[in-house]
Protein backbone atom coordinates (compact mmCIF):
# COMPACT_ATOMS: atom_id res chain seq x y z
CA UNK A 1 0.00 0.00 0.00
CA UNK A 2 2.82 2.41 0.85
CA UNK A 3 4.26 1.84 -2.65
CA UNK A 4 1.03 2.88 -4.36
CA UNK A 5 0.61 5.89 -2.06
CA UNK A 6 4.17 7.04 -2.66
CA UNK A 7 4.04 6.79 -6.47
CA UNK A 8 0.60 8.41 -6.75
CA UNK A 9 1.54 11.17 -4.31
CA UNK A 10 4.70 11.92 -6.26
CA UNK A 11 2.73 12.05 -9.50
CA UNK A 12 0.15 14.34 -7.88
CA UNK A 13 2.90 16.72 -6.73
CA UNK A 14 4.23 16.96 -10.28
CA UNK A 15 0.77 17.56 -11.76
CA UNK A 16 -0.01 20.23 -9.16
CA UNK A 17 3.27 21.95 -9.95
CA UNK A 18 2.15 22.19 -13.60
CA UNK A 19 -0.83 24.32 -12.61
CA UNK A 20 1.02 26.33 -9.98
CA UNK A 21 3.55 27.28 -12.65
CA UNK A 22 0.77 28.51 -14.91
CA UNK A 23 0.94 25.63 -17.37
CA UNK A 24 -1.46 22.86 -18.24
CA UNK A 25 -1.09 19.09 -18.14
CA UNK A 26 -1.88 18.89 -21.85
CA UNK A 27 1.40 20.60 -22.66
CA UNK A 28 3.29 17.68 -21.09
CA UNK A 29 1.49 14.93 -22.96
CA UNK A 30 3.07 13.76 -26.21
CA UNK A 31 2.46 10.33 -27.70
CA UNK A 32 5.73 10.03 -29.71
CA UNK A 33 7.74 10.95 -26.61
CA UNK A 34 5.94 8.26 -24.58
CA UNK A 35 6.55 5.75 -27.35
CA UNK A 36 10.29 6.49 -27.55
CA UNK A 37 10.84 6.48 -23.78
CA UNK A 38 8.61 3.64 -22.61
CA UNK A 39 9.04 1.54 -25.73
CA UNK A 40 12.80 1.97 -25.71
CA UNK A 41 13.10 1.03 -22.03
CA UNK A 42 10.95 -2.08 -22.48
CA UNK A 43 12.83 -3.25 -25.57
CA UNK A 44 16.26 -2.66 -24.02
CA UNK A 45 15.21 -4.55 -20.90
CA UNK A 46 13.93 -7.50 -22.93
CA UNK A 47 17.26 -7.55 -24.79
CA UNK A 48 19.18 -7.50 -21.50
CA UNK A 49 17.58 -10.37 -19.57
CA UNK A 50 16.17 -13.86 -20.20
CA UNK A 51 12.39 -14.02 -20.39
CA UNK A 52 12.16 -16.08 -17.19
CA UNK A 53 14.00 -13.43 -15.21
CA UNK A 54 11.67 -10.80 -16.57
CA UNK A 55 8.64 -12.86 -15.52
CA UNK A 56 10.11 -13.34 -12.03
CA UNK A 57 10.74 -9.60 -11.76
CA UNK A 58 7.16 -8.81 -12.80
CA UNK A 59 5.85 -11.18 -10.14
CA UNK A 60 8.14 -9.62 -7.55
CA UNK A 61 6.85 -6.15 -8.45
CA UNK A 62 3.27 -7.40 -8.05
CA UNK A 63 4.17 -8.65 -4.57
CA UNK A 64 5.58 -5.22 -3.72
CA UNK A 65 2.07 -3.78 -4.06
CA UNK A 66 0.48 -6.39 -1.81
CA UNK A 67 -0.20 -5.90 1.86
CA UNK A 68 2.60 -7.18 4.08
CA UNK A 69 1.38 -10.22 6.03
CA UNK A 70 4.54 -11.57 7.66
CA UNK A 71 4.59 -11.18 11.43
CA UNK A 72 7.96 -12.00 12.96
CA UNK A 73 6.59 -11.94 16.51
CA UNK A 74 3.94 -14.49 15.50
CA UNK A 75 6.72 -16.67 14.04
CA UNK A 76 8.51 -16.53 17.40
CA UNK A 77 5.38 -17.67 19.24
CA UNK A 78 4.90 -20.48 16.73
CA UNK A 79 8.48 -21.70 17.18
CA UNK A 80 8.14 -21.54 20.95
CA UNK A 81 4.98 -23.63 20.66
CA UNK A 82 6.99 -26.17 18.66
CA UNK A 83 9.73 -26.14 21.29
CA UNK A 84 7.21 -26.93 24.04
CA UNK A 85 5.74 -29.75 21.96
CA UNK A 86 9.16 -31.22 21.25
CA UNK A 87 10.09 -31.23 24.95
CA UNK A 88 6.81 -32.79 26.06
CA UNK A 89 6.02 -35.21 23.24
CA UNK A 90 9.34 -35.65 21.43
CA UNK A 91 10.76 -34.44 18.14
CA UNK A 92 8.56 -36.77 16.08
CA UNK A 93 5.48 -34.86 17.27
CA UNK A 94 6.62 -31.92 15.15
CA UNK A 95 5.52 -33.76 12.03
CA UNK A 96 1.96 -32.64 12.81
CA UNK A 97 3.13 -29.05 12.34
CA UNK A 98 4.76 -29.74 8.98
CA UNK A 99 1.52 -31.13 7.52
CA UNK A 100 -0.30 -27.83 8.07
CA UNK A 101 2.45 -25.30 7.24
CA UNK A 102 2.43 -23.49 3.90
CA UNK A 103 5.88 -21.90 4.20
CA UNK A 104 8.20 -24.24 2.20
CA UNK A 105 11.32 -23.12 4.09
CA UNK A 106 9.86 -23.81 7.52
CA UNK A 107 8.23 -27.05 6.37
CA UNK A 108 11.51 -28.35 4.95
CA UNK A 109 13.34 -27.50 8.16
CA UNK A 110 10.79 -29.33 10.33
CA UNK A 111 10.87 -32.44 8.14
CA UNK A 112 14.68 -32.54 8.26
CA UNK A 113 14.52 -32.40 12.06
CA UNK A 114 11.84 -35.09 12.23
CA UNK A 115 13.93 -37.30 9.93
CA UNK A 116 16.78 -37.08 12.43
CA UNK A 117 19.22 -35.33 10.09
CA UNK A 118 22.53 -34.10 11.47
CA UNK A 119 22.34 -30.47 12.69
CA UNK A 120 25.28 -29.43 10.51
CA UNK A 121 23.62 -31.00 7.47
CA UNK A 122 20.37 -29.18 8.21
CA UNK A 123 22.22 -25.91 8.66
CA UNK A 124 24.09 -26.43 5.39
CA UNK A 125 20.94 -27.22 3.40
CA UNK A 126 18.95 -24.34 4.83
CA UNK A 127 21.77 -21.81 4.46
CA UNK A 128 22.18 -22.83 0.82
CA UNK A 129 18.51 -22.09 0.29
CA UNK A 130 18.98 -18.74 2.02
CA UNK A 131 21.79 -17.91 -0.39
CA UNK A 132 19.54 -18.64 -3.35
CA UNK A 133 16.76 -16.52 -1.85
CA UNK A 134 19.18 -13.61 -1.60
CA UNK A 135 20.34 -14.21 -5.18
CA UNK A 136 16.75 -14.33 -6.45
CA UNK A 137 15.94 -10.97 -4.87
CA UNK A 138 19.14 -9.52 -6.30
CA UNK A 139 18.18 -10.72 -9.80
CA UNK A 140 14.76 -9.07 -9.54
CA UNK A 141 16.29 -5.79 -8.41
CA UNK A 142 18.79 -5.93 -11.27
CA UNK A 143 15.93 -5.77 -13.79
CA UNK A 144 14.47 -2.66 -12.18
CA UNK A 145 17.89 -1.06 -11.78
CA UNK A 146 18.49 -1.58 -15.50
CA UNK A 147 15.14 0.01 -16.37
CA UNK A 148 15.98 2.95 -14.11
CA UNK A 149 19.27 3.37 -15.99
CA UNK A 150 17.69 3.03 -19.43
CA UNK A 151 14.90 5.56 -18.78
CA UNK A 152 16.99 8.77 -18.76
CA UNK A 153 19.06 7.43 -21.66
CA UNK A 154 16.04 6.93 -23.90
CA UNK A 155 14.64 10.23 -22.68
CA UNK A 156 17.81 11.88 -23.95
CA UNK A 157 17.58 9.97 -27.24
CA UNK A 158 14.07 11.34 -27.71
CA UNK A 159 15.31 14.83 -26.93
CA UNK A 160 18.10 14.50 -29.51
CA UNK A 161 15.57 13.39 -32.14
CA UNK A 162 13.43 16.40 -31.30
CA UNK A 163 16.40 18.77 -31.52
CA UNK A 164 17.38 17.37 -34.91
CA UNK A 165 13.87 17.95 -36.22
CA UNK A 166 13.91 21.43 -34.72
CA UNK A 167 17.20 22.34 -36.39
CA UNK A 168 15.81 21.22 -39.75
CA UNK A 169 13.21 23.97 -39.47
CA UNK A 170 15.47 26.59 -37.94
CA UNK A 171 14.39 29.14 -40.51
CA UNK A 172 10.90 29.23 -38.98
CA UNK A 173 11.58 31.13 -35.75
CA UNK A 174 7.93 31.11 -34.71
CA UNK A 175 8.00 27.34 -34.14
CA UNK A 176 11.41 27.25 -32.48
CA UNK A 177 10.15 27.61 -28.90
CA UNK A 178 7.34 25.03 -29.09
CA UNK A 179 9.59 22.51 -30.85
CA UNK A 180 12.31 22.96 -28.23
CA UNK A 181 9.79 22.38 -25.44
CA UNK A 182 8.49 19.29 -27.22
CA UNK A 183 12.03 17.93 -27.61
CA UNK A 184 12.63 18.18 -23.85
CA UNK A 185 9.49 16.26 -22.89
CA UNK A 186 11.16 12.87 -23.45
CA UNK A 187 13.91 13.80 -20.98
CA UNK A 188 11.15 14.67 -18.51
CA UNK A 189 9.46 11.30 -19.08
CA UNK A 190 12.72 9.39 -18.66
CA UNK A 191 13.58 11.16 -15.41
CA UNK A 192 10.09 10.58 -14.03
CA UNK A 193 10.13 6.88 -14.83
CA UNK A 194 13.56 6.39 -13.29
CA UNK A 195 13.05 8.37 -10.09
CA UNK A 196 9.36 7.92 -9.38
CA UNK A 197 8.80 4.34 -10.54
CA UNK A 198 11.80 2.09 -11.16
CA UNK A 199 14.23 3.28 -8.46
CA UNK A 200 11.58 3.30 -5.69
CA UNK A 201 10.37 -0.17 -6.72
CA UNK A 202 13.95 -1.46 -6.64
CA UNK A 203 14.41 -0.07 -3.13
CA UNK A 204 11.12 -1.65 -2.07
CA UNK A 205 12.19 -5.06 -3.37
CA UNK A 206 15.48 -4.68 -1.50
CA UNK A 207 13.60 -3.99 1.73
CA UNK A 208 11.27 -6.95 1.16
CA UNK A 209 14.21 -9.24 0.43
CA UNK A 210 16.12 -8.14 3.53
CA UNK A 211 13.05 -8.71 5.69
CA UNK A 212 12.44 -12.17 4.22
CA UNK A 213 16.10 -13.14 4.66
CA UNK A 214 16.10 -12.02 8.31
CA UNK A 215 12.86 -13.88 9.00
CA UNK A 216 14.21 -17.11 7.58
CA UNK A 217 17.45 -16.73 9.50
CA UNK A 218 15.37 -16.44 12.66
CA UNK A 219 13.38 -19.55 11.71
CA UNK A 220 16.59 -21.50 11.10
CA UNK A 221 18.00 -20.43 14.46
CA UNK A 222 14.79 -21.54 16.17
CA UNK A 223 14.67 -24.91 14.41
CA UNK A 224 18.28 -25.74 15.27
CA UNK A 225 17.69 -24.76 18.89
CA UNK A 226 14.60 -26.97 19.04
CA UNK A 227 16.52 -29.90 17.60
CA UNK A 228 19.24 -29.33 20.19
CA UNK A 229 16.63 -29.63 22.94
CA UNK A 230 17.22 -26.16 24.36
CA UNK A 231 14.89 -24.68 26.96
CA UNK A 232 12.02 -22.73 25.34
CA UNK A 233 12.88 -19.73 27.51
CA UNK A 234 16.39 -19.66 26.08
CA UNK A 235 15.04 -20.11 22.55
CA UNK A 236 12.71 -17.16 23.08
CA UNK A 237 15.60 -14.96 24.13
CA UNK A 238 17.54 -15.99 21.03
CA UNK A 239 14.65 -15.28 18.69
CA UNK A 240 13.71 -11.99 20.36
CA UNK A 241 17.09 -10.68 19.24
CA UNK A 242 15.69 -10.71 15.67
CA UNK A 243 12.71 -8.52 16.61
CA UNK A 244 12.40 -4.75 16.83
CA UNK A 245 11.31 -3.08 20.05
CA UNK A 246 7.84 -2.49 18.66
CA UNK A 247 7.46 -6.19 17.90
CA UNK A 248 8.65 -7.13 21.38
CA UNK A 249 6.04 -4.97 23.07
CA UNK A 250 3.07 -6.87 21.70
CA UNK A 251 3.99 -10.45 20.76
CA UNK A 252 1.36 -12.08 18.60
CA UNK A 253 0.10 -15.62 18.74
CA UNK A 254 1.03 -17.41 15.53
CA UNK A 255 -1.71 -17.48 12.94
CA UNK A 256 0.11 -20.20 11.01
CA UNK A 257 0.10 -22.85 13.72
CA UNK A 258 -1.85 -26.05 13.40
CA UNK A 259 -4.47 -27.50 15.71
CA UNK A 260 -1.75 -28.69 18.06
CA UNK A 261 0.35 -25.68 17.18
CA UNK A 262 1.35 -22.33 18.54
CA UNK A 263 -1.67 -20.82 20.25
CA UNK A 264 -2.41 -23.56 22.75
CA UNK A 265 1.21 -24.36 23.52
CA UNK A 266 2.31 -20.75 23.79
CA UNK A 267 -0.35 -20.08 26.39
CA UNK A 268 0.95 -22.93 28.51
CA UNK A 269 3.82 -22.29 30.86
CA UNK A 270 7.07 -22.78 29.02
CA UNK A 271 8.97 -25.79 30.23
CA UNK A 272 11.71 -25.08 32.73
Amino acid sequence: MSTIIGILSGLACVVISFYIGGGSIGAYINAPSVFITVGGVVCATIASFPIKRLKDAIQAVKNAFKKETDDASADVEFLIGMANTARKEGILALENYAQEIEDPFLKKGIMLIVDGSDPELIKGIMETELDFIKERHSDNRAVLDAMAAYSPAFGMIGTLIGLINMLKNLSDMDTLGPQMALALITTFYGSMLANLVFNPLSKKLKAIGSREYLRKEMILEGLLSIQDGENPRIIREKLNAFLSRAQLKEPQVSLGAGEKGGAEHVQEQESA
